[in-house]
């Protein structure tokens, strides 16, 4: 089994204000460290990451904390497989979170719209907009995943069948608004149908995100 290297980060940071503390923890979490308990995580010893930790650690002495960072080195087999697993199952948790949005969320919403028969260019951009953000959602997690989480390749497929699932609604979006503008342009169907105003492509409803 090849042997990984690692960082340790111990650090404390004062409790007030909270914001501090959040703020820490959010940018640790953003280049993937994994927590072994409160303020005590681990992270491969990447050149990039290594440059991130030292950027954060900066961070923490000018918040008022204190830290240690300390290179991990030829770990116990045993260990060595805690910690990989450890990262691996943050890695798939994260992808069952896009696979979750894929198929409760966005799913549903391109139901809702078809449901509605709500077939304008406004919606189906504001949807293209939402799987945008599953598709970079996706790809930070990937940049994370450093030992090939198995639910990867589940999350792409996933947002893969959102894609087509946009398409189709697309396609129908195109024919709608041929079929609006074969009419009378000056029409307030024709009108409403092109450029609705959020209020009427709602209804009232709450958008299921």
């Amino acid at each position: 089994m090849d042997q990984h290297q690692y960082m340790l980060l111990i650090y404390q940071v004062p409790s007030q204000p909270s914001a501090a503390r959040v703020s820490v923890w959010r940018e640790l979490k953003k280049i993937g460290a994994l927590y072994l308990q409160q303020s005590v995580c681990i992270l491969p010893a990447t050149d990039t990451l290594v440059a991130a930790l030292q950027k954060i650690t900066e961070r923490i002495t000018e918040l008022g904390g204190t830290y240690h960072l300390l290179p991990l080195h030829e770990l116990p087999e045993v260990e060595d497989s805690k910690i990989v697993n450890g990262f691996i199952t943050q890695s798939n948790l994260q992808y069952d979170e896009i696979i979750e949005d894929c198929e409760v969320n966005f799913s549903k919403e391109i139901e809702f719209e078809t449901y509605r028969q709500n077939f304008t260019y406004a919606e189906a951009e504001e949807i293209r907009q939402d799987l945008d953000k599953i598709r970079r959602w996706y790809d930070r997690v990937v940049e994370r995943d450093l030992f090939g989480a198995a639910r990867r390749d589940d999350a792409l497929r996933s947002i893969e069948r959102c894609e087509k699932l946009l398409e189709e609604f697309e396609e129908k979006v195109f024919l709608q608004q041929e079929e609006d503008e074969s009419q009378d342009p000056s029409s307030e169907d024709a009108r409403k149908r092109l450029h609705p105003r959020r209020s009427e492509r709602r209804g009232g409803h709450a958008r299921p995100f």
